[in-house]
């Protein structure tokens, strides 16, 4: 099929395809999702297809409000309701308990739970209203690669494969929203990102578990990301864990006589010779921007395709910084240089 590109002037065009049962891509303050009427059962099973996604790995339901999610789910917390109020629009998804048979276990990947979010994107907004339903929104990428944070992105994976493009430019977070599971005993991170425990807790002024990222090969997860090989380019990923190691990683890769990538911030990149075979991607100032500019990195040495390795730098695992390091070790299967 063709893959039309909208502006958001033209978001009534893109609503009415998604109405009608077509998938369209949207932009959101974090990275582009594959949308889908999420009431539609043959249109939520065509994102699995089009992603080649598990069908076990449930979908994040995406809202203009919170009366929708009322609609679904349980009543909800007190809470829940003081999150909403500081967090949404925003980079917070939550997980609620539904009504019975609330929605289709195409979307839930057969719990009785699903996650609900309230993207801060103008267009967006203005998609889920025009179209009338809350649309699911998986990233708009193949199953297990990086993460698009710009309408080429999608396309290169997608072309062909979805009716339309809702293009609002790059995104702003670039990294997927915070995954807080609100449906147990206790609330717990189930994905991090730009939303901290640090700051969900001086909300709620409860702890917040935030080891919960993990499932096993049995197990149905509760969120993305939890599973499944996820933001992995082609070339194999190395972490260099700190500023000091950079000259060794550099030495090595000089010896490997093969073309090398080097994702780093400016202050590493100005402070380090790199070596005739290495291709530099910058990664800003520092996490935020390293945040914004990751996928979009390894994307880039994706589409070089004599590149078999990259060096990327990690960050300390606090704040964002937890977020950026969920994506990047995911990314390089947990590979790190050593000196």
């Amino acid at each position: 099929m063709e893959t039309k590109v909208f502006k958001p002037s033209a978001v009534d065009q893109a609503a009415a395809l998604i109405a009608a049962g077509q998938l369209v891509a949207f932009p959101t303050e974090t990275v582009y999702g594959l949308g889908a009427d999420a009431t539609n059962v043959a249109a939520v099973k065509q994102v699995y297809q089009a992603k080649g996604r598990p069908s076990d790995n449930p979908l994040i339901v995406h809202v203009a409000d919170v009366a929708t999610v009322e609609r679904f789910a349980k009543p909800l917390s007190i809470n829940a309701k003081r999150l909403i109020k500081a967090f949404w629009p925003g980079p917070l998804t939550m997980i609620f308990n539904l009504k019975p048979d609330a929605l289709a276990p195409e979307v839930t990947g057969g719990l009785t739970t699903a996650a609900f979010r309230n993207p801060a994107n103008a267009a967006t907004i203005a998609l889920i209203k025009a179209a009338k339903t809350p649309i699911v929104g998986p990233s708009a990428n193949t199953s297990g690669k990086p993460s698009p944070t710009t309408a080429q992105h999608v396309l290169h994976d997608l072309d062909g494969k979805i009716a339309g493009i809702l293009d609002d430019g790059a995104t702003k977070v670039g990294v997927e929203s915070t995954v807080l599971d609100l449906s147990g005993d206790q609330p717990a991170i189930l994905r991090p990102g730009a939303v901290t425990a640090e700051a969900i807790e001086a909300v709620i002024d409860e702890p917040v578990l935030t080891e919960q990222h993990h499932v096993g090969a049995t197990e149905v997860p509760k969120a993305p990301g939890m599973k499944y090989k996820h933001y992995a380019p082609d070339a194999q990923v190395y972490i260099v864990d700190h500023v000091t190691d950079w000259p060794a990683a550099l030495t090595w890769a000089a010896q490997q006589n093969v073309p090398m990538g080097v994702m780093a911030t400016d202050t590493v990149l100005k402070a380090n010779k790199l070596p005739a075979n290495c291709e530099q991607y910058s990664l800003g100032n520092d996490v935020q921007s390293a945040s914004r500019n990751l996928f979009a990195g390894l994307r880039h040495f994706d589409t070089e395709t004599s590149i078999k390795d990259i060096l990327a730098q990690a960050f300390d695992n606090q704040g964002l910084g937890a977020a950026y390091m969920n994506r990047l070790n995911k990314s390089a299967g947990q590979t790190h240089f050593r000196v």
